[in-house]
């Protein structure tokens, strides 16, 4: 994150997670890529030691009462851990907010205090086998019986599901209401009859224990339930945010390690007589990439700064999928120009690009592809835009003939 834009407090947030990213042994990033590690408990502990887990949420609770915009100098800076440990950071962020949004008080001591003090890991259970993007054909299902659901059924791409602790599942409680009025969100313990079935073989973001849950008539106490019954639609919604900018702030940091990385060789490696950064080919790469990262860098942080003020939801909502679009598609477009900028050697294990290519690849399709991005992004603007009537000047009538009302034909 740029100096500029930073509070006091900020930059030295930035360093402290920075002296943490240092911590991160060097081995387990090589150990977690060749899949020897499954999940890293002792990555999330030091974090919790240092107090970096969920920053955002009140001290009480193990948080430090931080903002969106703090957290994301945070996120950034974990980014270039790659996209593993990078996620497995942020699952705090994201089920500390439903905790922390929507929980009681009684669950937020249960689970929220323990988890930010590293005490278990936490996953959370949205894509079924059956169904990716949309999210409101879930069919898992959770019938009440007493004091208790029966929660049966799977997920699947669960970061965590081989590793974690706890699980924020949604499932249907009512089978016959709408399919986003049907549903309810669940803390699942591991326990008795929750199985991890299959951990995936992934291209890339490896040794986070990703793999498909199955819940066999798992009992979950009513007391687990997050909200009300059948509202998890207002859970889901909200989980957005963070799910979204986490994923976008950690793609900033893994651009910007890849573009440092290619940028250092660029200024050793000499052909043709001359350093290679002397040829437009590469110098341009480095330039349309540093543009690409700041512009991104700026987006988020706008929309930090719009979700910290309360700024319209719908307008967070189209802003927030913006920059995990934005930031995500630059991302990958950086790190493709860090590998063609390295050449032969960057599509080896000498250097980690082709590890930070691999994993990059994943962030454009999860927590929503960038297509579903692109499809909010114009719904909520259609709706903004239409629905409010304007208070700025007619643009419409800065033409010649714009008095000409028979020519303008909309049937």
């Amino acid at each position: 994150m740029l100096d500029a834009i930073l509070t006091d407090e900020q930059r030295a947030l930035r360093d402290e997670v920075r002296d943490f990213v240092r911590w991160v042994p060097r081995q387990l990033i090589l150990d977690m890529d060749a899949d020897k590690v499954c999940y890293p408990r002792e990555f999330i502990a030091e974090a919790a030691r240092r107090k970096l887990l969920g920053l955002r949420f009140p001290p009480v609770y193990g948080g430090r009462g931080l903002t969106w915009a703090d957290e994301i100098v945070a996120l950034e800076e974990m980014g270039v851990l790659g996209t593993a440990l990078a996620c497995l950071y942020s699952l705090y962020s994201i089920v500390g907010e439903a905790i922390n949004l929507f929980g009681t008080s009684e669950q937020k001591e249960r689970w929220l205090r323990p988890a930010l003090a590293g005490q278990f890991g936490v996953a959370e259970g949205l894509t079924e086998p059956r169904g990716g993007s949309d999210f409101f054909g879930t069919t898992a299902r959770a019938i009440r019986d007493g004091d208790a659901y029966i929660l049966r059924g799977q997920k699947r791409f669960v970061v965590g599901a081989d590793g974690a602790d706890l699980f924020l599942t949604y499932a249907r409680t009512d089978p016959d209401a709408p399919a986003h009025k049907g549903l309810s969100a669940f803390l699942v313990e591991r326990g008795p009859g929750v199985e991890t079935r299959y951990v995936y073989g992934l291209m890339g973001t490896r040794g986070g224990g990703t793999g498909r849950l199955i819940f066999h008539d798992v009992r979950v106490p009513v007391v687990n339930r997050l909200g009300p019954e059948n509202d998890a639609a207002a859970i889901f919604y909200q989980m957005m945010i963070p799910e979204r900018l986490t994923s976008a702030a950690g793609a900033i940091g893994m651009g910007r390690a890849a573009l440092e990385v290619a940028t250092r060789y660029s200024d050793k490696r000499h052909a043709f007589g001359q350093t290679i950064r002397a040829f437009e080919g590469v110098s341009f790469k480095v330039a349309e990439s540093i543009t690409l990262l700041d512009a991104a860098r700026g987006l988020a942080y706008l929309t930090a700064r719009a979700i910290d003020a309360g700024d319209d939801p719908a307008r967070c909502r189209r802003l927030v999928s913006e920059t995990k679009s934005f930031a995500t598609d630059a991302a990958w477009q950086v790190v493709n120009h860090a590998m063609q900028i390295m050449g032969g050697i960057g599509y080896t294990d000498v250097y980690p690009i082709e590890r930070m290519l691999r994993d990059v690849r994943l962030i454009t399709i999860w927590t929503g592809t960038n297509e579903i991005m692109k499809l909010i992004i114009q719904h909520e603007y259609y709706k903004e835009l239409l629905g409010q009537p304007s208070d700025t000047r007619d643009l419409e009538a800065d033409a010649p003939a714009a008095d000409q009302e028979d020519e303008k034909v909309y049937e």
